[in-house]
């Protein structure tokens, strides 16, 4: 079977020309992607509209009544194709390409900063000042306490890391002295 991802990909390129298109921002459209890939993760929903005793009405219905936010009239359209098309599975994935689909074209990045301690609101903005000039684009910081890294800092920007932790040292430490 094909990788989630390539079977998401062309989905999520035509529900981002869709988006772009409607009038309604990218962001609303990122926020009913999202809460559509978080209820079909969840395995109770996942299994309940796997049922094949429901018609694809009934499985349309079920998912947008679960919606916090109503989805709009194309993002209906969207749903109901892939529930006829049986590809409800896809759905997180399709929000993780629709996520970066709308920052590439904001010229944004999601990066994730992963700290020891606390840090303060000045400290992440010296970070996320330095780690932009480094990457070249804007980025939408995320931070997170993480104490197994001893000390430090690890950010993720897309598939790259800067791991500058204090487990990371140890980590390449034990590796020179058992070479």
């Amino acid at each position: 079977m094909a990788e989630l991802s390539t079977v998401a990909r062309p989905y999520a390129e035509a529900l981002f020309s869709v988006a772009q298109g409607s009038g309604t921002s990218l962001d609303a459209w990122l926020t009913s992607t999202d809460e559509l890939a978080n209820l079909m993760a969840h395995p109770q929903v996942a299994e309940v509209v796997a049922d094949p005793n429901l018609d694809h009405a009934q499985v349309l219905g079920l998912l947008t009544g679960m919606l916090k936010t109503p989805l709009p009239e194309t993002g209906g359209n969207f749903l109901k194709l892939l529930i006829e098309n049986q590809r409800l599975a896809v759905l997180p994935e399709v929000a993780v390409q629709f996520r970066r689909l709308k920052n590439s074209a904001e010229g944004v990045a999601d990066c994730l900063i992963e700290t020891a301690f606390p840090l303060s609101d000045a400290q992440v903005a010296e970070l996320v000042t330095s780690l932009a000039a480094k990457f070249g684009r804007r980025l939408k910081p995320e931070v997170r306490v993480n104490a197994e890294l001893i000390g430090g800092v690890r950010a993720t920007v897309g598939d790259q890391v800067l791991d500058g932790s204090v487990r990371a040292r140890l980590t390449d430490m034990q590796t020179a002295l058992t070479a």
